[in-house]
């Protein structure tokens, strides 16, 4: 069976670092989250969704650092920064990009910092999600010791401890889901080395060195990365900006995704009314008039839905793929229905099938 990503390699120190690209237009490097997979995610329905929406209007480049996921290192993921921003280089040159906006999270962002201190005139501009420069701080030494203590001795249920962690609010069969996605990215050895190494860095004396316009978004309620950590962040680096949403989940594609990628591509110049719209891209000028004609645009959630009720999914299942309430569905599915002025589901999920290419 032929993977659903097309993964690329690009040559770095001792390492051949693993990537791959979805969409067109100005390039975005996004990276971070500890430990990536570039098939595992793209098969991780909330990350897929996310990356999707975001290549609607940008072409996404992803990476797995030195040491995990699909990239081929003779060690484990390195605990200094070098050979990670040394990795993001290559594959920024591997896929022929002189510059890119750095769309980074959690363990990435210090990556992202260095890298943009380093290579000011590669960044244009640096946007920051659940982010964290000392890894330090994260939580005291005796604790984060204990995590990867864990990890290494029992990955089954120190990913359901994980889970509970990034996912407060979610229901139990959506932690369960997370759980398991951990558990197909990497060894219990694998994950234990990547944690150490996240806590072991540290960009704060890069900060100040950065030059690109950064935006640093921090969800209020952050349990694996308080937002004190991204006030930090957003204060050592000159000039940026700091937004802090509500919600707890720890990671951009869960929760409020929707207002999480408009705020980063808004940020990155996508101008608002493109992310309003939400058309698909073979529609004739009647069937564009009467899609806009409502008065509030489809939301990037709202889409995301519709295209798991094409699937044939049920809002039960729905809600359990994206870490929402079955109640929430439903509301997003009846918004749609009325923004878009179809007088069913299936019509709906049916316009949504349309913008997808019958996907």
């Amino acid at each position: 069976m032929s993977s659903p990503v097309r993964v690329q390699y690009a040559w770095s120190g001792s390492d051949d670092v693993a990537w791959s690209e979805t969409g067109s237009g100005e390039p975005v490097l996004v990276g971070g989250w500890w430990m990536s997979h570039l098939v595992r995610d793209w098969e991780y329905p909330p990350f897929r969704a996310f990356v999707e929406e975001m290549a609607l209007h940008r072409r996404v480049i992803r990476l797995d650092a030195p040491g995990s996921g699909m990239s081929r290192s003779r060690g484990a993921m390195p605990e200094r920064l070098d050979p990670h921003v040394d990795a993001m280089r290559a594959v920024l040159d591997a896929a022929g990009a002189p510059a890119a906006t750095l769309f980074a999270g959690s363990s990435g962002c210090a990556i992202a910092v260095e890298f943009a201190a380093r290579y000011p005139e590669r960044v244009r501009r640096l946007v920051l999600a659940g982010a964290y420069l000392d890894g330090s701080a994260i939580a005291p030494a005796g604790d984060r010791a204990a995590l990867v203590e864990l990890v290494r001795s029992s990955w089954g249920l120190s990913s359901r401890v994980m889970s509970d962690i990034f996912y407060p609010d979610a229901t139990p069969e959506q932690r369960r889901a997370y759980a398991r996605h951990q558990r197909s990215t990497a060894t219990a050895e694998a994950a234990a080395a990547g944690l150490e190494a996240v806590y072991s860095f540290n960009a704060t004396p890069a900060a100040a060195q950065v030059r690109a316009p950064t935006l640093v978004l921090h969800r209020r309620g952050d349990r694996a990365i308080r937002l004190a950590l991204g006030v930090a962040a957003a204060s050592a680096i000159p000039g940026a900006r700091l937004e802090v949403l509500d919600g707890a989940d720890h990671h951009p594609w869960h929760g409020d995704a929707a207002e999480f990628l408009r705020r980063a591509l808004a940020f990155d110049g996508v101008p608002a009314g493109i992310l309003a719209r939400g058309l698909p891209p073979s529609a004739s000028p009647g069937e564009h008039a009467s899609l806009v004609s409502s008065a509030a645009p489809i939301s990037p959630r709202e889409l995301q839905v519709l295209h798991l009720v094409a699937r044939g999914m049920t809002d039960a299942q729905i809600a359990a793929e994206l870490f929402l309430s079955v109640h929430t569905v439903h509301r997003h599915v009846a918004n749609a229905r009325t923004k878009l002025g179809v007088p069913s589901r299936a019509a709906a999920a049916a316009w949504a099938a349309a913008r997808s290419g019958g996907s």
